[in-house]
């Protein structure tokens, strides 16, 4: 009996492939630059709704591998993302101290203010 699967989602390029070679077939088209980018964020949010479920660093090389396809659909290189990754982490930090940012007090004039961060040793 034959049964059809519908899944409307970007795929890997090899995908259609590796299903031929199970001995099924399928139907697959080329998006336009328009269409491309929406399944690109579709397939952001898959991959990342898998990851966030797993924890495992496979899904982790997914969400990679669509950020990059992304970065490039938008007319980026990987370089000027890694470019940008590295600015913002020179200028504003990476994520390494694992800081979580618990309340900001206004003391009024910038003058009056303490210096330095209140680093609590663990947010309970």
């Amino acid at each position: 009996m034959m049964s059809i699967k519908h899944y409307d989602k970007l795929v890997r390029d090899k995908i259609p492939q590796i299903i031929e070679s199970s001995g099924k077939s399928c139907t697959v088209c080329r998006l336009d630059d328009e269409s491309y980018l929406r399944k690109v964020d579709e397939k952001l949010q898959e991959e990342l709704a898998e990851y966030l479920e797993s924890h495992a660093i496979e899904e982790l090389a997914d969400l990679c591998e669509v950020v990059r396809a992304a970065a490039r659909t938008l007319g980026y290189t990987i370089d000027d993302l890694e470019r940008i990754r590295v600015e913002k982490a020179r200028a504003r930090g990476a994520f390494d101290e694992r800081l979580l940012l618990v309340d900001v007090v206004d003391n009024g004039a910038i003058g009056d203010a303490p210096v330095g961060a209140d680093l609590a040793s663990s947010c309970d």
